[in-house]
């Protein structure tokens, strides 16, 4: 069977097959991707890498209770409630992108401001934003505790609240410029193909994975104390 029209840069096609998803573009429905299903299995590693400091930080403080119990008293709960529902919202809007990419639809079909006709661009952009506003966050909170006193090599609490926090900012970062290169291809590229569809989508997995992983530290860290 020959292969559907390709999407212009107004994710839209002049034929009836506009209405063919780009994910399905080509016969590629019939077989799982590749690409997805090495990430799958590479986030599958990762997790086994966040379940070390989860048993790391599980282990060091049922050795330490009472140098647990003084230096959670210094965390900021509130803000890092809020910072954590900023990231937990950016997986909706990274979702909502999904869903645009996979009808075809790259760009905006209406005002910046009726956010029902937004495309991928449009809801990678906020979901960057958003992920941006969770790191620098990260950065204030981080400047606040090292001015009370907690540091990496100050006590075993230091040393794990920022490698568990840490390597968490540093996957979200990679998230953040994993958006930009599937930004950047939908404006460099003269059409709208399944593989970028296949990018956006294995992007989301990745950020799904580093909000979940999240949600499970921001549990351990600043709710079990």
């Amino acid at each position: 069977m020959p292969p559907g029209p390709p999407y212009g840069h107004n994710g839209r096609v002049a034929t009836a097959a506009a209405t063919i998803p780009a994910s399905r573009l080509h016969g590629h429905h019939d077989r799982p991707s590749m690409v997805s299903v090495g990430t799958i299995i590479w986030l599958s590693s990762e997790l086994m890498f966040f379940a070390a400091l989860f048993a790391s930080y599980f282990t060091i403080r049922a050795v330490s209770p009472d140098l647990w119990a003084q230096n959670t008293e210094l965390l900021d709960v509130p803000f890092a409630s809020v910072n954590t529902t900023i990231l937990v919202l950016s997986s909706l809007t990274c979702q909502l992108g999904v869903f645009a990419a996979e009808r075809g639809q790259v760009g905006r079909t209406g005002s910046v401001f009726k956010m029902g006709g937004w495309g991928l661009r449009e809801w990678f952009l906020l979901t960057y934003v958003m992920g941006a506003v969770f790191i620098a966050g990260q950065a204030i909170e981080y400047a606040t505790l090292v001015q009370e006193g907690v540091t990496i090599q100050d006590s075993a609490y230091g040393t794990m609240f920022y490698l568990t926090t840490g390597f968490h900012g540093l996957h979200v970062t990679g998230g953040l410029v994993a958006f930009l290169f599937v930004l950047g291809r939908t404006y460099i590229a003269r059409k709208f193909t399944h593989e970028q569809a296949v990018s956006a989508i294995v992007v989301s997995y990745y950020w799904h994975f580093v909000d979940v992983v999240w949600i499970g530290l921001f549990a351990t860290i600043y709710l079990i104390k």
